[in-house]
């Protein structure tokens, strides 16, 4: 069974695999076992409340039950830029114009920004390999929104993610050749790992303050800004199929583009039921597609735990599970619940759908 859970301190060494394995350019987790035991014990701080709520990380586990192995995190940061100013490049347009000379000129412009400042980012999507497809991903990145739409008063009314931007094998990126490199003297995965490590001050001594105009940079390095590296393809998808949009926002390294939505219009969050378990001693089968699964919480702060459940058991009131699911849950007959779909599915999915 699949179960999403709080991250632990056990988790570290599956943790550590997995972001060996994601190459270059993931900068929230980069593969520095130093660096990922201090991201656990924050966000065992976080889920325990002994930190300030604005500086929660809450990290979640993807954890096969059955081999008691860890294949997936995902994460939210309830608020960026406080502690460390939080850097991006906003796309605009510089215009300018002679009535005398009968000149117009629009030029795309770079402009350096912290307007995501004290907003809620998700972020840390990793999944391993072998568990890619059958809807792994889609409740390791859905479970997060069960999650803010649960405690909203931890978290901003509008919240983004920044995707990875295009780098090529070798971890280079066309825009940070063109445009980085010039004023930070090193490379791409150097400044990349120095970010990820929360080391930010250099950004803000060496990064130029003044507009960056697009068609000063080579071909190769503007055809990169607003797209997304391959891998970070299907994150995407998904986040659009969630209400999120591109909101001009770039990475100031690579130019992966910011998505963003507001929380009440998270599809996840608009969809979602709230519904009492029952715990059935009469088999379920639990083996039916995606498409007909349903995603369950146990509505927890700190042992916050989602796995899947097939639709047909909801009911008006209540949703029938077997001992192991609720077992996996830490919950009883009787415990409220949060339910919502898992993939996305035409309206009639939610047979009780309620009105919020």
């Amino acid at each position: 069974m699949l179960v999403i859970r709080p991250l632990q301190e056990n988790d570290l060494d599956d943790l550590y695999a997995m972001a060996q394995n994601a190459g270059k350019g993931l900068t929230t987790l980069p593969a520095d076992r130093k660096l990922l035991q201090r991201k656990i014990t924050h966000a065992r701080e976080t889920f325990n409340q002994r930190c300030a709520p604005e500086a929660g990380l809450y990290l979640f586990a993807l954890e096969d039950t059955d081999k008691g192995k860890t294949v997936g995190i995902s994460g939210i940061q309830a608020r960026v830029g406080l502690d460390e100013v939080f850097y991006n490049y906003r796309l605009s347009v510089t215009v300018n114009a002679s009535k005398g000379l009968g000149v117009h000129v629009r030029t795309p412009t770079l402009h350096l920004s912290n307007d995501m400042t004290d907003t809620s980012e998700i972020c840390s999507l990793l999944l391993s390999d072998d568990y890619k497809g059958g809807g792994s991903g889609l409740l390791l990145s859905r479970c997060r929104f069960m999650y803010l739409d649960e405690f909203r008063k931890h978290f901003s009314e509008k919240v983004f993610a920044e995707m990875r931007g295009v780098s090529d094998r070798d971890g280079r990126s066309p825009l940070w050749d063109a445009l980085g490199s010039k004023f930070f003297d090193m490379e791409f995965s150097q400044a990349d790992m120095l970010s990820g490590l929360g080391n930010k001050a250099f950004i803000a001594e060496l990064m130029p303050k003044y507009p960056i105009y697009l068609p000063m940079l080579p071909d190769s390095a503007r055809a990169v800004i607003g797209r997304v590296h391959e891998n970070t393809a299907p994150a995407l998808t998904m986040l659009q199929a969630e209400g999120f949009n591109f909101n001009g926002m770039v990475d100031i390294f690579d130019g992966g583009p910011v998505v963003e939505a507001f929380v009440h219009n998270i599809r996840t969050v608009r969809d979602s039921v709230n519904r009492h378990a029952m715990v059935s001693r009469k088999p379920i089968d639990l083996n039916v597609p995606a498409s007909e699964r349903v995603m369950v919480s146990n509505r927890s702060f700190r042992d916050f735990r989602v796995t899947t459940l097939p639709a047909n058991c909801i009911g008006p009131d209540t949703v029938k599970m077997p001992p192991e699911v609720a077992e996996a849950l830490n919950i009883e007959s009787g415990d409220p619940v949060r339910l919502a779909p898992l993939k996305d599915t035409k309206p009639t999915a939610f047979q009780y759908r309620e009105v919020h």
